[in-house]
């Protein structure tokens, strides 16, 4: 990072403790400073931008009142947590971050104690911070080791995070207990700014006060002898507070409200979290930000600087990326509109991945039949089931990895009553930034097993379109999943063909006694080697059903077969091969070859399958292995 001139305060702070030396005034130059670092190191390398601005004072002021890493600060996602990497003893490596080698995308515990709980699925925070809590409680009861350290715990979640219902789950229980928990929301939701100024600050600094506290138990304790007058006063309070603060929700589930506030007045967020540490039971502050706050680009656009690339500051441009073609999103986005404008059935679903899935063209073009759920994945499943039983042909957008959330749904709401539910499963495979918490490694072992769906792996993007429509014809439960970024560049025909179902196709016919399975983008990445080999390659297409005739025929001509799947390898596709096989009698000496028994962690997708083995040369290196000694035996 640049010197002590550049960040003079900034660079002072190597952990927490830093922060809580400095005196209360200097809070403010700190933000100022910090946020700069951040607009400057993003630019260079890109990375979760926007919302990290948003949280600069929330974050200081978090770290300057409570005791960290003791006290339990728990981040939701971690889109929001770049500055309390930086100020947690990770600013120096800030520009790693994303890449092989670096820092975690997220928040993770190995990489820091700062780190409390690893996440990068969302609105985890609640039910982390109370389980947390109430370990802390159960540490403390009586017979317990007194010297255990009393700790606080803080769940900081974001509007959008907590709109799923995992948030609800956890602040229903949280609010049934005593359990001390102070849950902020880090509201970025600018339709509301206008409800943050000197009266709302005024009753967030009241209601987390020691007298208003200590007034409203002394009243309780009196009321409560007095039936009729306790209900009364409790319904007042809350109706009196309903009406000038929008807290009644979180009362009524047991917490006590306190916001709106402020989030980039770091002096009064420091006064309230001072008093909110001292209060018990469940606490709620409301927090409202501004996401892209420091950076007008951002804050004009925070969709479009959520996560760029790197990008010029003082321009306000994001540098592409050469392209060689267009991704499997645009080739998904595509098909659904061109889909949508010849069937009135057609409807798109996601769960707050319009961008990345490539729903944007649809959304403006077919408002009327776009849907998106914001973070809840298992309403956007059990949705489309509904819309299937109406004679619509739903087609829900989503990433493999957060499918896995929605598995019940899948299994009971859609494939159970073989619903025409269509799932257009991106960034199936490796994933590469985001890491292991967002790989798509598991969709075929998971989706493999339930009855009655169809699912397709496209080996490029005409594939891919063709793969699409004939799920959609189907009329039957279906998935086709594609992974991140571009294809080998066929183009796709405009005209659309539905694929005959379970059957593959023969891509090449070798002599040597080697044949080749290969799923989706592995096709593509072993096509050199069955060419050198001689081998013969087959474009499975579909992984269930799976076609059986073909895979007999191959294996009564050749004495050596290989499996090649970018899913991990128990359960995955080559398993399915193996089951053909072993049903049918036949012993061949089978090499599998897929995602390994390990997470992969953060890099590029290139780095991410090189890591796994799945890259050419590595393809290349592990049959000729496995490959050489058989054949020079034979």
């Amino acid at each position: 990072m640049p010197g002590p001139a550049a960040y003079p305060h900034l660079a002072a702070i190597d952990s927490p403790a830093d922060v809580r030396a400095l005196p209360e005034a200097e809070l403010p130059a700190v933000a100022e400073e910090l946020r700069k670092y951040l607009i400057d190191t993003v630019s260079q390398m890109g990375g979760h931008f926007a919302a990290g601005l948003g949280t600069v004072e929330l974050t200081l002021a978090l770290h300057y009142v409570y005791d960290t890493p003791n006290d339990r600060l728990v981040w939701d996602v971690g889109h929001q947590a770049y500055p309390h990497k930086v100020l947690t003893g990770r600013r120096d490596r800030l520009h790693t971050i994303k890449g092989n080698g670096g820092l975690a995308p997220f928040l993770s515990r190995a990489e820091s104690e700062y780190d409390t709980f690893g996440v990068g699925h969302s609105s985890t925070s609640i039910s982390a911070a109370l389980g947390m809590a109430i370990a802390d409680e159960l540490q403390h009861a009586p017979g317990a080791d007194p010297k255990a350290p009393r700790r606080h715990h803080v769940a900081v979640i974001g509007d959008g995070a907590i709109s799923a219902g995992l948030a609800f789950e956890a602040l229903n229980h949280a609010g049934s207990l005593e359990t001390d928990l102070l849950v902020i929301l880090n509201d970025n939701d600018m339709s509301i700014s206008e409800n943050v100024g000197a009266l709302s600050n005024y009753f967030a600094r009241v209601l987390s006060g020691r007298l208003y506290a200590s007034l409203k138990e002394g009243s309780k304790k009196i009321l409560r002898r007095i039936p009729a007058a306790w209900e009364l006063a409790r319904r007042s309070e809350e109706h009196m507070k309903g009406m000038v603060l929008p807290g009644t929700l979180f009362e009524e589930m047991g917490f006590n409200y306190i916001g709106p506030i402020d989030g980039h007045d770091v002096g009064g967020l420091v006064k309230t979290l001072r008093n909110v540490r001292n209060l018990h039971g469940p606490q709620f502050l409301h927090v409202v930000t501004r996401k892209g706050k420091g950076y007008a680009p951002a804050e004009a656009d925070p969709i479009k600087w959520h996560g760029p690339g790197p990008f010029d500051p003082d321009k306000a441009v994001i540098f592409k990326e050469k392209s060689s073609g267009p991704s499997y999103s645009q080739v998904f986005g595509e098909w659904l509109c061109d889909m949508a404008e010849s069937d009135p059935r057609i409807v798109g679903i996601t769960p707050a991945m319009r961008e990345g899935s490539g729903l944007v063209e649809f959304s403006r073009r077919f408002p009327d039949r776009y849907f998106d759920v914001a973070i809840a994945e298992q309403h956007a499943v059990t949705l489309a089931a509904g819309l299937a039983c109406e004679g619509m042909r739903p087609v829900v957008a989503i990433y493999s990895t957060f499918l896995q959330r929605a598995y019940d749904q899948l299994i009971h709401d859609v494939a159970l009553q073989k619903l025409p539910v269509t799932f257009a499963l991106d960034r199936a495979g490796v994933v590469g930034g985001d890491g292991a918490t967002h790989q798509g490694a598991f969709d075929l072992t998971f989706m493999r097993c339930v009855p009655n769906l169809t699912i397709m792996a496209p080996a490029d993007e005409n594939e891919c379109r063709q793969m699409l429509y004939t799920a959609v014809c189907l009329g039957a439960p279906a998935a086709v999943r594609y992974p991140r970024g571009v294809g080998p560049g066929v183009a796709p025909r405009a005209e659309m063909e539905a694929l005959p179902i379970g059957k593959a196709e023969l891509r090449r016919e070798g002599r040597s006694g080697l044949a080749i399975f290969a799923f989706g983008t592995m096709v593509q990445a072993v096509s050199a080697t069955a060419e050198r080999l001689d081998a013969t390659l087959v474009n499975m297409r579909f992984v269930k059903p799976i076609d059986a005739a073909l895979i007999m025929r191959m294996a009564d001509r050749h004495e050596y077969l290989v499996t090649v799947e970018e899913n991990v390898i128990a359960g995955g596709a080559g398993d399915a091969v193996l089951e053909v096989l072993t049903a049918h009698g036949y012993a061949r000496p089978v090499l599998q070859l897929g995602l390994p028994d390990r997470f992969i962690e953060h890099g590029t997708r290139a780095d991410n399958l090189t890591a796994a083995g799945l890259d050419p040369a590595s393809l290349a290196a592990a049959i000729d292995r496995w490959w050489q000694p058989r054949q020079q035996r034979a």
